[in-house]
């Protein structure tokens, strides 16, 4: 099953690679890594997205919460949460084609964020709602 994990570390060099080595040491596969600072400077958030049972899932939580610069880990999977997928897509258009290509990526709720004489890029993005996972 795919875990959303968001561990709060301290914002020092070397603490992605630390994260990173836990999973590889261990032979665990991130599908999905994202870092940024928080509100706090001293402060970044680490979304991981993994794939595993509960007991691979808790031996990963655990692993977590024993690295020095690790402050809090919380899987995001067994709480309701927003998720959103993101799709930037360059498409080679001239002027014959650009009006349709504008009508297509509206039906699909989709942006155009930027235009080039032979180029649109467009935005799309998903978003999905999870509720808590029913045990069992």
């Amino acid at each position: 099953m795919e875990h959303v994990i968001s561990v709060l570390v301290e914002n020092r060099s070397g603490v992605l690679a630390r994260v990173a080595g836990l999973f590889s040491g261990r032979g665990y596969n991130i599908d999905s890594l994202s870092v940024a600072p928080t509100h706090d400077p001293a402060l970044s958030r680490m979304t991981i997205v993994c794939r595993g049972d509960d007991r691979i899932i808790e031996q990963i939580n655990k692993q977590l919460n024993k690295l020095i610069d690790t402050v809090k880990v919380q899987d995001l999977t067994v709480e309701e949460h927003v998720e959103r997928e993101l799709a930037l897509i360059k498409v080679a258009c001239n002027a014959q084609t650009r009006s349709e290509i504008i009508q297509m990526v509206n039906i699909f709720r989709g942006r155009i964020i930027d235009v080039d004489l032979k180029t649109l890029t467009v935005e799309v993005v998903e978003r999905i709602l999870r509720k808590e996972q029913p045990d069992g």
